[in-house]
């Protein structure tokens, strides 16, 4: 099957619209910071119950989890990392839409009006509508044909109301490839759209082919400043938890207590 591609140009000049100064400003202050502010925060409410709760405890038993520590190692990480996905993710896509806005003009959907829509924006005569997503894997065939569904109406509010332009619908992925980019939908070609991933969607909002190895340099100085604070807090939480579980579900001989866990995630009230 032959690939169909988005065509774009690339103009030299794109790349002199957003300086590296600005770019490291931008990920400092709205991604970086707040990202490390809602982990201190995710962690710092994070209850020995609430994590127990919300794990699946014959897995525990599966993997053969033998100690405290690792058992309350074990579900910290699940329930933070899951946390964290959703956090950076929503904060990756401001950082898309800022790089865009300086680039092509490029602004945040109106939600009420463009539901599935997060970046609306012109270039190379055509008006883009960008539903963002963290990753390729990111929903179900029921998720896919709402946003297909939203693609089409905001398709036609934009033909009714906008400036003339062909309207391309795109699902950017922050990260990842996608090998066969066009989604065409042959029961109706209003809900066809482009998948642009990793690379190619930074690209296709920044006009710079290589703008996804540089966002990389900003992160890395900015995570390394507050890195060690976070761990220390988190090894904190870790000896507080694990001291906890040992309190509340070790029986007398100091083996985990697997029926009072189990009684405690799933028996009813």
């Amino acid at each position: 099957m032959k690939k169909i591609l988005l065509k774009l140009v690339n103009n030299p000049s794109y790349m002199d619209k957003i300086s590296q100064d600005e770019l490291q400003s931008f990920i400092s202050e709205k991604v970086i910071s707040p990202f490390y502010k809602k982990r201190f925060d995710k962690l710092e409410e994070l209850t020995l119950n609430k994590i127990l709760k919300r794990k699946n405890p014959y897995l525990f038993k599966a993997k053969n989890i033998q100690t405290a520590e690792e058992l309350v190692k074990y579900t910290l990480d699940a329930f933070l990392s899951s946390q964290e996905e959703t956090i950076f993710g929503n904060l990756m896509e401001e950082l898309a839409i800022f790089v865009c806005a300086k680039v092509f003009n490029g602004y945040k959907a109106e939600q009420g009006k463009f539901k599935s829509i997060d970046l609306i924006f012109n270039r190379d005569g055509n008006t883009y509508i960008v539903g963002i997503k963290s990753g390729p894997y990111w929903g179900n065939k029921d998720q896919i044909d709402k946003l297909k569904n939203n693609f089409r109406k905001a398709r036609a509010v934009l033909q009714k109301y906008g400036d003339g332009n062909k309207v391309i619908a795109v699902n950017g992925c922050i990260y990842g490839k996608e090998h066969n980019p066009y989604k065409i939908d042959r029961g109706d070609r209003n809900k066809s759209y482009y998948k642009l991933c990793g690379q190619e969607f930074w690209e296709f909002i920044s006009g710079d082919d290589n703008f996804y190895q540089k966002i990389i340099i900003p992160i890395d100085k900015e995570a390394k400043k507050r890195d060690e604070v976070f761990k220390d807090a988190y090894h904190a939480k870790v000896n507080e938890l694990t001291k906890d579980f040992s309190k509340n579900y070790l029986n007398k001989d100091s083996r985990i207590d697997w029926e009072k866990i189990i009684n405690f995630v799933s028996k009813k009230d």
